[in-house]
Parts: C-alpha cells; structure tokens; sequence
C-alpha cells in the first residue's frame, strides 16, 4: 500500500520519506517497527492529546511488560509463526518484539521478563544456523541465572527424524535449569505444524493477557487499509496449471531430473529468489491398490477426517502419508494394538534395528512384516501422519517472469527391501503429470536464504545437482535487474555430457556478464572423483580474496555430505590463505554469518 497525502495525517514531504522506508523493509522489520510505535503511543501520549478532537476516539490502550519473540529458523517455518503471532499480540495491546536469534545478543536474555521461543531442529539434531551462536551460549557457563524469565518454547521439527524437536527440547530444559518459569509447556510439531502451533499459541495468549493492565485514552484513530494479499498459502494451496515438464538429463544418466513450468497467473503469489514451493503431492495409486489388497479394505467405504467425509481409497492418496514410517508412528500402533513384537523393537535395546527399519520401510512392509492385515482402517489411519508437502526451491526470477514459477525436481528412485520404491512428489512429476495438468502448491517465504540487498556486493553460489535451482533464480533475477556485483558459481554432478543442468543457460549469462566465473567438478568423468569442495581449494586464492572483498556465500543441496564437506572446506581456505588459526576461521565463518554473507539451504 501507498501512502497518500489524503488518505493520511502526514504532509507531501513525510508522505514520499514513509513510502521510500515502508517499500525497503522486510516482514520483521514490519513487525518490530509496529511493536515500536505501539510501545510509543502507550507511553507517551501528550503529543496525541494535542491533536484536533475530530482525530481522537477513545480507545484501551495497555501498560504492560515487553514481550520478546526469539525465533530460530532453517527453512522459514519458524519465521513466519513468530511473524504471525507477534502481529496477533500486537492486536491484543501487548508490547511485542520479534527477533531473529543470530540478530540478537544472546547474554541480553537476562535482561528480559517474557520470552517466546519458536525453534525448528535441523538435520539430524542441530539448531538452525541462524540459533548456533544462542544455544551455544546458553547451553555454555557464562549463561546466566534467569529466576526473573517467563518463557516458553514452540520446537518445530520432522518425527521421521530420530532427533525428533531436539533443539526445541535442549532449549526448554536449560531455561528452567536456568531458574526461568514456563508461560506455557513447550508443544513439538511435526511437518504439519498448523494445528499444533495454533494450540500453542492460543495457551500462550490466554497466560499472557494478565501481563496486560488496560486503561481508557484518546487515541488518535490510525485505521489505514489492508495490503492486497493472496488468498492462497499453505492451508489454502492454489491449484496451478503445469506449463512445462521436462527431462534435463540427456540420454543415458543414471539421473532423471525435472525441470517444471507451473502458472501462477491471476493468483497474486509474490516470490523472492531464495523461497521455496510446496508441492502437495498424491500416493501413487499402485501402492494405494497394493495397500488396501492387503488389509482387504473396500476403496469406497467411507471414514470422517476432520469433520469431512473420505473415502479410505481417497484418504490414502491424498490426505495420509504412507511412504515414512516414524518412531512416534510405530508407538502409536504398537499402543494401540498390543502389538509385543513391535513393543519389543521400539525398546531401547533394539534402537539401532529400529532406526535401519524406519529408514527402509514404508507402511506396506510394517504391515506384512508385523501381521497387521486385520486392522480396521478407523483404528490405523489416525495413527498416520498428514502427508506433509515437498518443498523446491524456486528456479525462477518473479521480476522476470511473474505469471510463472520454475522448479528442478530430482527425481527418487531406490530399491529396498525387495521392492522399488519412489520419491512420492518426484516419482508423480515423472510418470503421472503431464503440461496442463494441475498442482496443489503455495509459496514458502525464507529470509534466511535471501541475495544482498545491495546488488554490487560479489556472490559466490555452491550446488551441485538440484543445488542449482535457486542460483538460476539468482542469476534470472540479478539480469532482469541489472545487478552490477560480480558472481561465481561452483556446480557439479556425475557427468558433464549427461546432466549439466541448464547447460546452454549458464554459458549465455557467462558470455553477457551476469555470471562472472563458473567452476564444475564431473565426478564420474574421471577414475578419481571429483566434487564441489575440490573445485574450490583448487581456487583458494581467489575464494579467499573473493571474501576479503566482501562477497557473500550461498550453499545448496545435501547437508549430510555435500554442505558439510562444503563448509570444512570453506574453514580450511580462509584458515591457510587468511593465515589463521582453527578458532580464528571459526570466528570469521561465525561473523560472516551474523552479516547474512553465509547462507545455506540444505536438506
């Protein structure tokens, strides 16, 4: 929205100054700019009081102790919940202030009275990059005493992950070892946090109201109108028509990888390069036949999910996820039924047998494996999961072509336990969507992934694979706008004749000057193989020099192997060029980080 002279107090002059700032900042920004001016209002209102009488409503304006809204975030998730709630206790005449965790100075805590914590745990146990520097600090002895804190802690996470909400967790505990007091108790959220998060919340308002002492003043009346917002996100998912759907790999790859064209015209989705698209995908209807031949369940035999009626065949291939098997999923059922043979696998005893069996099998094998064919379908189904959608990152520039998004798909492919088994959403893409078709998606916003706000900063991109996509969104975007900052691009796979993603496209933006330089590593072109990181300490003077002048690092892709052997590679350069010790690098990496030049997203 425009300020305008007529539809505001301010004067021409204030007019043009408040819409050059507003269009500048970002979602948090907002956010802890409106908590500000709130805080403001509550405790300076003189200079409202001398404004003329027809602008002054009496309103209840609070007197109450500042809230703080710490959040850690990977993927964005966490990001968009405390955005979300601080804007709702914000409406509520609480005084609020949502932050990110790298953005604040962790020994601070002791000098606040209420805090909540939205904290998502990454990989296989780990605080997001962005909550390192703060849970290392107060898992560490300098953490001070907090008898004076009320908190609570909201932890995201993925339950097919052994480590399931363990930030979250490690976080809470130490709080209260701490001497601080709990709000409300801590709430873990799998994939399809919604319901949960909402839960947590409306615990959290009820708790806090009483931090709130309402009075009557005259207020000046400052209702202005809404921004133009979509009516899609991820509870209302916008069904977009597939343009494109193609195979980038050439003949003869042992890898098939999408490229996908989706429309978006007339849907008002805005997206940034460094956001991701949620896919919601269908259960292959082979596997849903095989399925309920199984258990002999009638596919049109109905159940109530959520107040709505489906049909069992429905409800496997749309709503439940039937492909990840879960620790939390096996205790449920093995709860339910009784089941001494899977009550014996889940003790910790077997915790090893148990984590290899999540990994390899899906519910088809736990239910010919643990003699489950009798089940009633009203008995199991609630125990599942909700199917969870499949981000991708975006491909594309919405500068450049704003009535469509582009995504790469890799597509999965595997065999275990005797049988083939398929990605769920890259396996549907492949075989059973074609141009026209249409998909269920919405936009999935991640600041932490996000280009430099001034364009003449240098970047340097790291992706191998699908890694890739969202540095072609880079680039898509740096061209249409014209960004003169230099940029360097590091990408590999298995072989350059046969899955050179967007091949023929990086070679036009190296011979314009949109991409400055571009390193590959083929691994299987050669008996030695060769990757990313090999690539980059071949080049370590100039990554090194590349630094000093100020550039930015973006790293994409797998975090288990690839972004780690990424990031030690990175240590070792700026340790031998910079002539630094371990502690020194760690310290320089660290304080990249804390300027938004380290980014990673990595999955």
């Amino acid at each position: 929205m425009q300020l305008q002279v007529r539809n505001s107090p301010f004067s021409e002059e204030q007019v043009q100054l408040l819409n050059q700032l507003l269009g500048k900042l970002t979602g948090t920004q907002r956010v802890w700019l409106s908590g500000y001016l709130t805080a403001e209002i509550a405790t300076d209102m003189s200079a409202i009081e001398q404004e003329p009488t027809h602008m002054l409503q009496e309103v209840q304006v609070t007197e109450t102790k500042e809230v703080t809204v710490l959040y850690g975030t990977q993927t964005g998730n966490a990001q968009s919940l405390a955005e979300n709630f601080t804007e709702q206790l914000l409406g509520n005449g609480l005084k609020v202030n949502a932050i990110c965790m790298n953005e604040f100075k962790a020994r601070d805590i002791k000098k606040l009275t209420h805090v909540l914590i939205i904290i998502s745990t990454h990989g296989e146990g780990d605080p997001p990059d962005n909550a390192i520097e703060f849970c290392e600090f107060i898992h560490s002895k300098r953490a001070p005493k907090l008898n004076d804190l009320h908190y609570s802690v909201l932890a995201l996470g993925d339950s097919s992950y052994e480590q399931f909400c363990l930030t979250g967790k490690q976080i809470d505990e130490r709080l209260e070892a701490l001497g601080a007091t709990r709000i409300a108790d801590r709430i873990d959220c799998d994939v399809d946090f919604d319901e949960d998060a909402e839960s947590w919340f409306t615990s959290i308002s009820s708790e806090l109201k009483e931090l709130t002492a309402i009075t009557p003043k005259n207020v000046a009346n400052t209702t202005s109108e809404n921004k133009v917002t979509s009516l899609y996100s991820r509870t209302n998912p916008f069904e977009a028509e597939v343009l494109e759907n193609i195979n980038l790999n050439g003949r003869g790859s042992n890898k098939e990888t999408r490229h996908i064209e989706l429309s978006i015209e007339d849907a008002n989705l805005k997206f940034e390069p460094g956001d991701s698209i949620g896919i919601y995908p269908e259960n292959d209807p082979h596997l849903v036949e095989q399925l309920m031949m199984s258990f002999g369940w009638e596919k049109d035999k109905e159940m109530t999910i959520k107040d709505h009626a489906w049909t069992i065949e429905n409800a496997l291939k749309h709503y439940y996820e039937i492909t990840r098997l879960t620790k939390p999923i096996l205790e449920k059922i093995a709860s339910t039924f009784q089941h001494e043979k899977l009550t014996t696998l889940l003790q910790e005893e077997h915790r090893n047998e148990l984590m290899k069996y999540i990994e390899n099998h899906d519910l088809l094998d736990l239910i010919e494996d643990f003699s489950l064919q009798h089940t009633s379908p009203h008995q199991l189904l609630p125990l599942l999961r909700k199917m969870p959608a499949r981000l991708y990152s975006v491909a594309s520039s919405y500068h450049a072509n704003p009535d469509e998004v582009h995504l790469t798909v890799g597509v999965v492919r595997y065999h275990a336990g005797g049988r083939e088994r398929n990605g769920v959403c890259s396996t549907q893409f492949s075989q059973r969507i074609e141009s026209g078709d249409k998909v269920k998606m919405y936009v999935h916003k991640n600041d932490q992934f996000r280009l430099p706000a001034d364009d003449q900063v240098p970047i340097i991109m790291i992706g191998p694979g699908t890694g890739i996509a969202p540095f072609r969104s880079f680039m898509e975007e740096r061209e249409e706008m014209g960004a003169k900052g230099r940029s360097w691009l590091f990408f590999g796979d298995q072989h350059y004749s046969t899955d050179f993603l967007y091949q023929i496209e990086w070679q036009r933006w190296i011979k314009q000057g949109v991409l400055t330089k571009m390193d590959v590593a083929f691994s299987r072109d050669q008996e030695e193989k060769v990757y990313v990181q090999h690539k980059m300490w071949e080049e370590k003077a100039m990554f090194y020099q590349w630094l000093e002048e100020g550039a930015a690092i973006y790293v994409c892709g797998d975090e288990k192997s690839m972004a780690k052997d990424v990031h030690e590679t990175i240590l070792r350069i700026i340790q031998e060029e910079g002539n630094k010790s371990e502690e020194e690098a760690t310290a320089y990496l660290k304080m990249m980080q804390q300027q938004k030049r380290y980014q990673r997203d990595v999955y």
